[in-house]
């Protein structure tokens, strides 16, 4: 499968947004039609997108329904991964059946890892887990909560479960183009043996070559660096490529 590249699309109230560290109150608005964000995306040679339904995490159910809609319509080729307020097979098998490639279960994993196991089992490979942690400890609710638990303790407790992936995100460093957490995406990769996609801070292409570098992190998602402009498309998919 060799290093992937995500673009991020970020769905608040139907727009393209960027928060820093999470925050819904410190959110840019990027564009307001995503299913022309995610066609441009496809154009540049992407492969897949990285949607959040970002009420939806907060709510705990879906909320930009028709945002995500138009994302799958718009590039039929295009594979979507989508996280945010899936919180049970109901939910989990309506956004499979309607298109979305792979599934991100976040806080379920901490709060109902039955249901979280129940779904890898279910949809064998179409199942990523979002580990997204301060400090070393998961968080939770759209980040407003932290847990007791620590991101490998809880990436080991999915060993063996059928998750296709485990996307690790920093909240200190996510859309604050810090640079990216590569020493503990590295170390959470080594303890365990499902793909580790890193999120949160990628600012430039220094940071594809520092996670590729590592030998053992399966990709990375763009997101402000992406929107700003500081990480050329064609460059950065020539160097995950390489």
């Amino acid at each position: 499968m060799g290093f992937v590249l995500y673009p991020a699309i970020d769905l608040k109230g139907g727009q393209v947004v960027r928060l820093k560290r999470g925050d819904m109150a410190q959110a840019t608005v990027y564009a307001d039609d995503p299913g022309a964000q995610a066609a441009s995306f496809a154009g540049q040679g992407f492969a897949w997108v990285h949607v959040v339904d970002l009420d939806g995490a907060f709510a705990g159910k879906p909320a930009n329904v028709a945002a995500v809609q138009r994302i799958i319509a718009a590039v039929p080729g295009l594979s979507v991964q989508l996280g945010g307020g899936i919180r049970d097979m109901a939910t989990a098998e309506a956004w499979l059946a309607a298109g979305v490639t792979r599934i991100i279960l976040g806080s379920a994993a901490v709060k109902d890892p039955d249901f979280a196991r129940a779904a890898c089992r279910a949809f064998p490979g179409r199942v990523a887990l979002g580990i997204d942690a301060r400090d070393g400890f998961v968080a939770t609710e759209g980040w407003a909560e932290t847990s007791s638990t620590t991101a490998v303790d809880l990436a080991n407790a999915f060993e063996g479960s059928g998750a296709a992936a485990i996307i690790y995100t920093d909240i200190a460093r996510d859309g604050m183009l810090s640079g990216v957490n590569v020493t503990a995406t590295a170390a959470l990769a080594r303890a365990v043996t499902m793909p580790v996609i890193a999120s949160g801070g990628v600012a430039s292409t220094d940071d594809i070559v520092a996670l590729k570098a590592e030998g053992v992190v399966a990709g990375a998602i763009l997101g402000r660096a992406l929107y700003d402009g500081r990480v050329e498309p064609a460059a950065a998919l020539a160097l995950a490529a390489a």
